[in-house]
C-alpha cells in the first residue's frame, strides 16, 4: 500500500502542475494526504474530489464581479432614475456625437439607435475582460489555456460586435437611409418625396412646445400635431394621426406608486394604423394623462375593454369615498318631504344628509369649531358632487389625510366628516 501511495502522489505531481501552483485551494493531493495522515481508506478521498473542486471552481472574486457586472449591465440598460442623474447613460456619453434632440428629433434617434446596438454589444466582451483581472488563475488572458467554456464565450463576445459594427456600417450607407427608422417614415411619404420630407414634418412639430410627452427614456410617447411616436431603446414607432385609431386594451392599478405614494391606474393603450406598413404599437401613460392625451388627438380614443379609468387623484378619491359612505348609517326621509335636484349639478336628485354620528368629541363641545358639528341643512346634493367638495378641500399634497379629515358644509358651513354623510333612503 505505501507503494500504491506514492506511485498516486507521483502522478498528480506530473499530470497537474497547475494544481501545484495553486497551493491555497483543495486538492485532490492534499485531500489524500489528509487521508493517509488519519488512515482513511483513499477510495474516500478519490470520492471527495469532485464535491471539492464543484466548490472551488468560482473563487469569492469572481462571485464579487459578476454580481457587480450583473447589476451595472442592468442599469446601464434600463436606466433607473440614478444612473440618469448620474449622466451614465449612451445619450450623456455619446451626447457631443447625437447632437439635439430638440433640433434634429430624427436624426437624433438615428444614431442614438445606431450608437446603443454597438455600446450594448460590447457589454459580454467588457465581461470577459473584467474577469481576465478578477481571475487570474483561470488563464484567460491566454487564449489557449482557458477552458472551452470560456473560449466559446470569448468568440460569441467578439463576434457580436463586429456583426453589430457591420450593422450599423449598412444603415449609414445613403445618409442613413438604410436605418429601420428611415424605413418607417419611407411608409408614410408622399409618391413623389422621400423620408427626409417625413423627418422634417417631425422634427418641426416636436419644436412646438404644445406637443405631449410622457414616460421614461426607454418607453416615452410623444403626441404631435400630425405624429403618434413612441421611443425605445432601439426603436421608434410612428404613425400619423389621421390614420391612427386609439383603443384602451389593458388598465393597470398599484396601491402605491413609487413617486407619488398614491394609488395609481396605468393604461395601455393600442396604436393601430389603416396604413398597412405601420405596424401596431402599444402606448402606456398614467391615468392621470388621458385627458391631456385625448386633447391632443383629432380623433376620440375608442374603450374596447370597459376600462374604468380614473384620470385624476380626485376620481380615484372620489371612488372611494362613495364606498365609504354606501357603508354608513343610512336617513330616512320624513314623510311629506320631497327630494330637490342637487344644486351642484342639477342632473339629479339630491340624495346626501350629514347626520353627526363620529364619536370624536371636540374639546369645546359638539359646537365648538374645531370637531364634527350638526348639521341643519335639508338634502340639498348628491352624492358625486359631495365627494368632489369634500375632495376639492383636501390638502393636494398629502392624499393619505383624506380620508380622516373634516371639511365644512358647502351650504351652512358646520364641518363635517366623512362618518357624517349619509345617503338618503
Amino acid at each position: 500500500m505505501i507503494r500504491s501511495y506514492g506511485s498516486i502522489s507521483s502522478f498528480c505531481r506530473t499530470t497537474n502542475p497547475i494544481a501545484e501552483q495553486r497551493t491555497h485551494r483543495l486538492t485532490f493531493c492534499s485531500l489524500f494526504t489528509n487521508c493517509k495522515s488519519h488512515s482513511l481508506p483513499a477510495n474516500k478521498a478519490c470520492v471527495a474530489v469532485p464535491v471539492a473542486s464543484a466548490f472551488t471552481n468560482m473563487e469569492p472574486p469572481d462571485v464579487t464581479f459578476t454580481v457587480a457586472y450583473v447589476v451595472f449591465v442592468f442599469c446601464f440598460v434600463f436606466t433607473p432614475n440614478e444612473f440618469r442623474s448620474a449622466g451614465v447613460t449612451v445619450q450623456n456619453i455619446f451626447s457631443g456625437w447625437l447632437g439635439s434632440e430638440d433640433v434634429n428629433f430624427v436624426e437624433y434617434h438615428i444614431k442614438r439607435t445606431s450608437v446603443t446596438l454597438l455600446v450594448h454589444s460590447v457589454l459580454p466582451l467588457g465581461y470577459y475582460a473584467g474577469m481576465c483581472v478578477a481571475a487570474p488563475y483561470k488563464n484567460l488572458t491566454y487564449f489557449p489555456l482557458a477552458s472551452e467554456g470560456w473560449q466559446l464565450y470569448f468568440v460569441i463576445s467578439v463576434t457580436l460586435p463586429l456583426l453589430s459594427g457591420l450593422l450599423v456600417l449598412h444603415w449609414s450607407q445613403d445618409k442613413w437611409a438604410n436605418h429601420p427608422i428611415s424605413r418607417k417614415l419611407r411608409a408614410h411619404a408622399l409618391p413623389q418625396s422621400s423620408w427626409r420630407a417625413v423627418a422634417s414634418s417631425i422634427n418641426t412639430e416636436f419644436r412646438r412646445i404644445d406637443k405631449f410627452a410622457t414616460g421614461a427614456a426607454s418607453a416615452r410617447v410623444i403626441v404631435t400635431d400630425s405624429w403618434v411616436m413612441k421611443v425605445t431603446t432601439y426603436v421608434l414607432h410612428v404613425a400619423q394621426q389621421q390614420d391612427a385609431h386609439l383603443t384602451v386594451v389593458e388598465s393597470k392599478a398599484h396601491e402605491i406608486s413609487p413617486e407619488s405614494n398614491t394609488p395609481v391606474q396605468f393604461l395601455t393603450i393600442s396604436v393601430n394604423s389603416v396604413n398597412p406598413s405601420v405596424k401596431t404599437f402599444d402606448i402606456r401613460l398614467n391615468s392621470t394623462e388621458y385627458g391631456e392625451l385625448r386633447e391632443k388627438l383629432h380623433a376620440p380614443i375608442r374603450n374596447a375593454a370597459n376600462v374604468v379609468i380614473h384620470q385624476t387623484l380626485s376620481d380615484l378619491f372620489l371612488e372611494t369615498f362613495k364606498s365609504h359612505v354606501e357603508a354608513n348609517q343610512t336617513y330616512t326621509l320624513p314623510s311629506g318631504q320631497e327630494l330637490e335636484s342637487c344644486i351642484g349639478c342639477m342632473q339629479v336628485d339630491a340624495n346626501i344628509k350629514l347626520l353627526r354620528l363620529c364619536q370624536e368629541e371636540s374639546e369645546g363641545g359638539p359646537d365648538s369649531g374645531a370637531g364634527c358639528q350638526r348639521c341643519y341643512c335639508r338634502p340639498m346634493w348628491c352624492l358625486t358632487c359631495m365627494g368632489k367638495w369634500f375632495a376639492s378641500r383636501q390638502d393636494q399634497q398629502h392624499p393619505e389625510t383624506w380620508l380622516s379629515s373634516r371639511v365644512p358644509c358647502p351650504t351652512c358651513k358646520a364641518r363635517f366628516c366623512i362618518l357624517d354623510v349619509c345617503v338618503v333612503r
